[in-house]
């Protein structure tokens, strides 16, 4: 749990917040210039409100001897309408100045959370795939969502509103000081009282934010991770398991939310007795001077308006030092991410890719995960442009990973990975995983039409191309038969569309990239034999004229490749055809001829495919 901070201590992680979010800021001055023009007419008629009223005590209701000669000289009918007049001038030139405050605050507000959210997604799509692994989803889509809009309790509704208060009390605080220093020091006793107390709840107040913000992160995760298997769960009969799992923790969220919110409640109820208590020594001791004659009555009417205008803004400080205790938890939620530093990145001098022609190299290539035990050891292979690579082997044998190193998904601990004879990490992240194409065993359709799922990330695509690359995934078919055609919508991760339709999507969509480097992972597991055969056509159209990496279970996919390698324990011991592992009589004949043996099909040395 992140150590419990009174308010005090946090004012450096608020201007850190604050220090890293400006030029947001700075990007809006006009809407911040209003701002500051509207605020600041706003304080000044805050100062000027009680006169009028003062006015009328002291020159028409209780004339004072010491009258001022302009008032001598006017009807007290006059004087009374003048004051009635400045009141709803004043009124009304608050309301315009607190109209257009609130409108350039809320603003400058919603744009910056936008970038700021914009940037914080941007982030994580940049960070490796070692800390998505360790991460809960849910978590980070809380952060993404609900901390971001937090945020602007930071940088906009209230610090500025803050700095309001700040304002109005030096102004109101000045004026009681020139009508009366001793009632204005007697008054400011309470002072010290608030500050104590604020500080003791707010301390409590943000040790409580940050377990809440932790625990709805937990909530999310939950149902982000449950939604995701929700085929497992029904299939499983585990409904009523993460349901109750679920409702826990949505008890414990709603626990520690109450909590929190009767803190702030406490805070504002305790500013609540201290202004009772400064007003009820202010009206004694004002009073009594009226009584002396060392003020008028209208002095003391002032005073008193003085007074609460000046604690208002301690109310205000209340109420927006509770939002800012909770959203200074959010924001070093948000700051914990954006800290995060990728393992991928591209090198301070690298370039932009050439177009490939697919010769790859891997040079005493070896990998391990958080540097525990060996994924990949020494691994050293030279492939041709245009080869057909079948990686095969038992589960955990370190096939996925060799590829992952391939897009530089992760990097080697040691050796090098060389495309056309250059290193891949002397090339941006960008231009390189742009010349590769990957079908994955699960293909990820997005909740999106047909047409934008084969062409997701491409610019300046036709129709007819798109067509072109879903006949040669045979998926054209099936498609022309959907509702909509290739405008038909598909749900979140194609869920409206069976299995083999969906990798037949994928493979369009590798196919418009046009890519000299094609990665296959296990795409036909789980396929029916039709659909199977549809998708095993559709890959063998694709990988012509490209350097294939088809990682397989399947052997007898694998006997059309130009080189097979036997991977186990992150080595490669076994490359060659199929033809010449046949004959080397060692793991992968013996692991075919399980394979023909399950099939039921005899076991015979096959050419290799043409």
């Amino acid at each position: 749990m992140t150590t419990t901070k009174s308010l005090k201590s946090t004012i450096p992680s608020l201007g850190r917040i604050l220090a890293h979010f400006w030029p947001y800021l700075r990007q809006e001055k006009s809407w911040l210039g209003l701002a500051i023009l509207a605020v600041t007419g706003d304080v000044v008629l805050r100062i000027l409100e009680p006169w009028p009223l003062k006015f009328i005590f002291d020159h028409v209701l209780i004339p004072d001897q010491s009258s001022l000669p302009v008032f001598e000289a006017i009807s007290p009918l006059a004087v009374l309408t003048l004051c009635a007049l400045g009141i709803i001038a004043i009124t009304g030139l608050r309301a315009f100045s607190a109209y257009w405050s609130t409108v350039s605050l809320a603003t400058v507000g919603s744009r910056v959370m936008i970038q700021v959210r914009e940037q914080v997604y941007r982030h994580l799509q940049r960070l490796s795939l070692t800390y998505h692994n360790q991460a809960r989803s849910g978590d980070l889509i809380v952060r993404v969502s609900s901390d971001a809009s937090r945020l602007q309790e930071i940088l906009i509704t209230a610090t500025l509103p803050l700095v309001i208060s700040i304002m109005t009390l030096l102004g109101t605080v000045g004026v009681m000081f020139w009508l009366d220093a001793d009632l204005t020091l007697l008054s400011l006793l309470t002072f010290p009282l608030f500050i104590f107390s604020s500080q003791r709840l707010s301390q409590r107040i943000r040790a409580a934010s940050v377990i809440q913000r932790q625990q709805e992160g937990e909530v999310a995760a939950t149902a982000s991770e449950s939604l995701a298997a929700i085929k497992l769960i029904q299939a499983l009969s585990l409904e009523n398991a993460f349901a109750d799992n679920f409702a826990r923790q949505n008890e414990q969220s709603l626990s520690q939310s109450v909590q929190t919110q009767q803190l702030s409640a406490s805070l504002e109820r305790v500013v609540d007795g201290i202004i009772a208590l400064g007003m009820a020594i202010v009206l004694w001791y004002g009073s009594w001077l009226v009584l002396r004659d060392a003020l008028t009555p209208g002095d003391v009417i002032v005073f008193l308006t003085y007074l609460k205008n000046s604690f208002k803004p301690i109310q205000n400080f209340a109420k927006y030092t509770g939002r800012l205790a909770k959203a200074a938890a959010s924001g070093e939620r948000i700051l914990n991410i954006l800290d995060e530093t990728p393992d991928i990145q591209d090198l301070p001098n690298a370039k932009v890719a050439p177009s490939f022609q697919g010769n790859i190299t891997f040079q005493d290539v070896s990998f391990t995960y958080n540097h525990s035990h060996s994924i990949l050891n020494k691994i050293n292979l030279n492939i041709k442009s245009g080869q057909f690579i079948a990686v095969v082997g038992q589960s955990g044998s370190g096939k996925s990973t060799l590829m992952s190193l391939l897009l530089r998904l992760y990097d080697p601990v040691s050796g090098n990975i060389l495309i056309d004879g250059q290193n891949i990490r002397n090339y941006t992240l960008n231009s390189l995983r742009s010349q590769m194409s990957v079908v994955l065993q699960e293909s990820l359709l997005f909740a999106a039409t047909i047409k934008e799922n084969i062409a997701y990330g491409m610019n300046n695509i036709s129709d007819e191309e798109i067509i072109k690359a879903a006949k040669l995934a045979n998926a054209h078919d099936f498609i022309e038969k959907l509702p909509q055609k290739y405008n038909t919508f598909v749900g979140e991760r194609g869920a409206t569309l069976s299995g083999g339709q969906r990798q037949r999507i994928a493979i369009a969509r590798a196919a418009i990239r046009q890519t000299p480097i094609l990665i296959l992972d296990e795409p036909t597991t789980g396929l029916d034999q039709k659909s199977e055969k549809a998708v095993t056509e559709a890959l063998q159209r694709l990988a012509k004229n490209r350097t294939t990496f088809l990682i397989t279970h399947d052997l007898s996919l694998a006997t059309q490749a130009d080189m097979i390698l036997y991977i186990e324990k992150g080595e490669v011991l076994e490359q060659g055809s199929h033809w010449e592992l046949l004959q080397q009589k060692g793991l992968y004949s013996q692991l075919y001829k399980i394979q023909c043996n399950k099939n039921n099909q005899s076991f015979e040395p096959l050419p290799i495919a043409q």
